[in-house]
């Protein structure tokens, strides 16, 4: 059974991944608050086995408030205001899915944790800061992540959202996998196409023809 290790040791032993660890090191070193901490960085590899893969949420940067930010796309821990993204998420599940509760909390860990890989395309962000990591080669890992889930993965549902996330279909082999697309949803976008999408019962209906468990997207409290 392949692990993401299998997957992923040799480009993490690349120079520019070697270079952009020291760079991000270096920045919490010099007294920078990056986002999340460092034992979080990498949250949706150890809470998303690749043998358990059914379903790839796209997000962007990290969160960059204060203890928003712990290494799952769209996702913040227990305790923190429930952010706005998030919340058109769950505007959407409650009006797609019978029986939808809206969540007290916004930590998507159960989702997780059933297969559903929460990956933002850059992993660490500076305080305040909105894109402060991008381009320093965060990109490069996670383009190899999304290539190496296409390749080894069969039948994987792809949830992109916004145009930066749709950018990444030239990733994905369209035979092999199911790629659904929305507009992004932040409050700027929501209206244009998310709100309304269905991507939820959409992506149990494609898991079940393939044989596979649904997700129970159900959070919680």
């Amino acid at each position: 059974m392949l692990t993401w290790s299998d997957l992923l040791a040799a480009e993490k032993e690349k120079d520019y991944f070697l270079e952009l660890l020291n760079f991000v090191r270096k920045r919490r070193e010099s007294g920078v608050i990056v986002h999340p901490p460092a034992a979080d960085v990498f949250n949706a590899f150890s809470l998303t086995r690749f043998e358990d893969l059914k379903i790839v949420i796209l997000g962007q940067d990290p969160y960059h408030g204060q203890g928003q930010a712990h290494g799952l796309s769209f996702s913040v821990k227990k305790g923190v205001k429930i952010p706005p993204s998030l919340r058109n998420i769950y505007k959407e599940l409650n009006n797609d899915i019978d029986g939808f509760v809206m969540p007290e909390h916004g930590n998507l860990s159960y989702w997780a944790k059933q297969g559903v890989l929460l990956l933002n395309t850059v992993l660490t962000v500076e305080d305040g800061a909105a894109h402060s990591h991008k381009n320093k080669g965060w990109e490069n890992f996670t383009n190899t992540v999304i290539e190496k889930i296409s390749e080894h993965g069969e039948n994987i549902v792809f949830l992109l959202w916004g145009k930066p996330a749709q950018l990444k279909s030239t990733l994905i082999s369209a035979e092999k996998h199911h790629i659904l697309t929305s507009a992004h949803p932040s409050p700027l976008s929501a209206h244009r196409g998310f709100l309304g999408c269905r991507h939820f019962t959409q992506a149990n209906e494609l898991l079940k023809n393939a044989g596979k468990q649904i997700v129970d997207w159900q959070i919680y409290n």
